[in-house]
């Protein structure tokens, strides 16, 4: 199964592609209109275009300091969790999307890091809570909005993971109970972004960790964006090995060359009987 990820309408129908993932709402926080073709993507807590209007929503940590792009080791700025009002805005897009096509796809889900979030809302929420432990506390608020989306989703739920498979990671990392939350996702998808593929042991590793830890079926997304041709076969041929599938993100057009060169070798690679044999006396 080999799909496209993309923010081009007309890309997710190309026929070399068995599926195709459209950005409705990306980190950005830029929209489009969900399409009938495509599952439509959703981030939902990254989002800068909201940072930026209301930097009260930003997470903080116990000293203050927001899960921003002013850190250095953050992409792009997170919304907290907690915030019902922004919640209700996500399950409204998510509505949309629905409208259109009942598969949906949800992308940045969880906290930022270990250390958020330590902002008013979430400490009252915290307080007022049965929970003892924040921890446990920070993965309820997490499968509660998983199980919320997908009560809006007839289809199918994918949710995307970040890429760490180690045991306990992505629960203290976002705040992600995997067994917990399995029973609202029918696909995950993994990320595994390279821009050479210049070698693929790792990927092959954490591939291996996700197949050894997930119940549920899982996807790796490739990133194709000026990446080798043949690096993109070699990672595409690794990847399949352990996934249910293969992804290319946002660039269809190396993902399609990648996808026909290897299907134009195994043609030539065909042959019929032993070449060497000879023919009846």
């Amino acid at each position: 199964m080999y799909g496209v990820v993309t923010r081009n309408a007309e890309e997710v129908r190309w026929p070399e592609f068995d599926r195709g993932f459209y950005e409705v709402k990306d980190v950005t926080g830029r929209s489009a209109e969900p399409i009938a073709d495509g599952v439509n993507m959703v981030s939902c807590f990254g989002d800068n275009a909201a940072a930026d209007a209301d930097p009260s929503l930003v997470p903080v940590d116990d000293m203050g300091r927001p899960a921003d792009r002013q850190r250095s080791y953050f992409d792009w700025a997170y919304i907290c969790p907690s915030r019902a009002d922004y919640r209700e805005g996500l399950f409204e897009v998510i509505d949309d999307c629905v409208a259109e096509n009942e598969d949906v796809r949800l992308d940045d889900i969880g906290f930022p890091r270990a250390e958020y979030c330590r902002c008013g809302v979430c400490e009252r929420a915290f307080d007022e809570s049965e929970y003892d432990d924040r921890m446990a506390w920070r993965a309820g608020v997490i499968t509660d909005f998983v199980e919320e989306a997908a009560e809006r989703i007839p289809g199918k739920v994918y949710m995307t993971l970040y890429p760490d498979p180690y045991p306990g990671h992505l629960y203290e990392r976002a705040g992600i109970d995997l067994e917990a939350i399995e029973e609202y996702v029918d696909e995950f998808v993994v990320p595994l972004y390279d821009t050479a593929y210049g070698t693929t042991y790792w990927l092959e590793t954490i591939a291996k960790g996700f197949q050894s830890t997930l119940e549920t079926p899982f996807t790796i997304e490739l990133y194709a964006v000026n990446v080798d041709i043949d690096n993109l076969i070699h990672a595409t041929e690794v990847a399949e090995e352990y996934a249910e599938g293969v992804l290319f993100g946002y660039e269809a057009s190396n993902g399609r060359a990648a996808l026909r060169r290897r299907r134009a070798d195994e043609r030539e690679g065909v042959t019929h009987g032993d070449p060497n044999a000879g023919g009846d006396t």
